[in-house]
């Protein structure tokens, strides 16, 4: 199939799969034309790395564990493959550690905001 046809199957833009080619995360077959040639493998990673993103993990991390995951019906199931893990722990630490960053500007702002005085226009 097309790249065109990629696309409307999974949802994703074209440039957005080109993204993916560029990242390492999809390898299309190149015909003599030069135009990519993708087949069903590339629908079920496209919907991993889709999983993934929506996980937070970045591309380059997806770019190490794509290989690792299949589909189980409807879930996205990995399999133990080596620092796979390690990988995903890692990756849940520094999740957390943006989250708690985060909560502390929140909790600036809530400070801020209660120890403004109103003003006439209510700012």
């Amino acid at each position: 199939m097309k790249i065109g046809d990629l696309a409307r199957r999974t949802g994703v833009s074209r440039r957005l799969l080109r993204y993916y080619e560029e990242q390492g995360l999809l390898r299309p077959v190149r015909l003599p034309n030069g135009y990519r040639e993708y087949g069903e493998p590339d629908v079920a990673a496209v919907r991993h790395i889709r999983a993934m993103l929506a996980a937070g993990l970045p591309t380059a991390v997806i770019a190490r564990l794509l290989d690792c995951v299949h589909d189980d019906g409807d879930r996205i199931v990995p399999t133990a493959c080596p620092g796979m893990v390690s990988n995903l722990r890692r990756e849940r630490e520094r999740i957390s550690a943006t989250i708690e960053q985060l909560q502390t500007s929140q909790r600036a702002l809530d400070a801020m905001l209660a120890s403004v005085r109103p003003t006439p226009l209510g700012r």
